[in-house]
């Protein structure tokens, strides 16, 4: 490559920004950078993303080389309230754990929660819009968690306050996170059906639908999997949350088979009620860290596994879970 520098290279920039927004982008990367940053040409199928390539981000040099096949997944549900950010958590540090790089896309702006669940709300220093607007680099917006080296977070925004975000703004920013060798990229999708949801859902190539045994989120999930599509996602899967079995047992709720025939979706897990999410959540800690699993625990691994295409089997919740001291107490009842 020429050591003059082509004015075909800039950072990582949507082209909806002016002329002289470029430039001034431009003259900065060339203070900064100097001799540590190598740049890449610009992707010819995608002249929307700009990008610098450098050593740190564990990129090949060979300029050929195709975006790496990461597996992009939105977990959605519709319908505020039914765990969709605790199972992205869940799931991401779960798969993570086995081994795979992950990438959590916290897409709801002003409202993120993602980052509280996984403990790392005091480490957002920058956020995606800031790498939209130049500001930073997208490896300093990953924030990568302590406990677990596989796992980066990326936030949205900082504030309540709205931002222009665009569904090519999205598929740029997925695009360039699949750059750095991630191989899952879960993106946490924000309540609803309106523009935020149709921006999350633009750059995914698969989708998690999250509901309950409720007739209100069972009737948002349908809408949402009607939505996905007509946005070409037809690689989806079903994950039933807040399952009661003393409920299904006394018939006051209806059973995960009946929830899974009523949608026509493929079942991914289940995941039953569990008063340890409330705990974990405050403590900043997914479930699936604990010392000791709970049942729920081990239904989130469980999924996780699954997702990856991993053999594993669904805890039976028809009947309610009993410890060993209530089983003593009924075998005793009994005589």
């Amino acid at each position: 490559m020429n050591k003059k520098v082509s004015k075909n290279y800039f950072n990582f920039k949507p082209l909806s920004f002016t002329v002289e927004r470029n430039n001034k982008i431009y003259r900065n990367i060339l203070k900064t950078v100097k001799n540590e940053t190598k740049f890449c040409e610009i992707n010819k199928t995608d002249r929307n993303l700009f990008f610098i390539r450098k050593s740190s981000f564990g990129i090949e040099e060979d300029s050929s080389s195709s975006i790496p096949n990461s597996r992009v997944i939105v977990v959605t549900s519709g319908k505020g309230g039914v765990g969709k950010t605790t199972a992205t958590a869940n799931l991401g540090m779960s798969i993570a754990r086995i081994g795979y790089k992950v990438a959590l896309v916290d897409a709801d702006i002003g409202l993120r929660n993602l980052d509280l669940l996984l403990g790392l709300e005091n480490r957002v220093l920058y956020t995606a819009m800031d790498v939209l607007e130049g500001q930073c680099r997208l490896d300093q917006a990953l924030i990568r968690d302590k406990r677990c080296k596989n796992l980066s977070l990326l936030s949205f925004s900082k504030n309540r306050q709205k931002y222009n975000v665009t569904r090519r703004n999205m598929e740029n920013l997925v695009k360039a996170i699949s750059f750095l060798g991630y191989h899952f990229i879960l993106i946490d999708c924000p309540a609803g059906i309106d523009v935020g949801f149709i921006n999350a859902i633009s750059p995914a190539e698969e989708a998690v639908i999250v509901t309950t045994p409720e007739i209100t989120a069972i009737r948002d999930a349908d809408r949402v999997a009607g939505l996905l599509e007509a946005n070409d996602i037809y690689n989806v899967k079903l994950l039933v949350n807040r399952v009661r079995p003393d409920m299904i047992q006394n018939n006051d709720m209806m059973s995960v088979r009946e929830v899974q025939e009523m949608l026509g979706i493929p079942l991914l897990g289940a995941i039953p009620e569990d008063n340890n999410v409330i705990i974990s959540t405050n403590r900043g800690e997914p479930l699936v860290l604990g010392k000791k699993l709970t049942l729920s625990g081990i239904a989130f691994e469980n999924t996780a596994r699954r997702l990856i295409g991993k053999q594993d089997y669904f805890i039976d919740l028809t009947t309610p879970y009993k410890d060993p001291f209530q089983k003593l107490q009924e075998f005793f009842r009994g005589l």
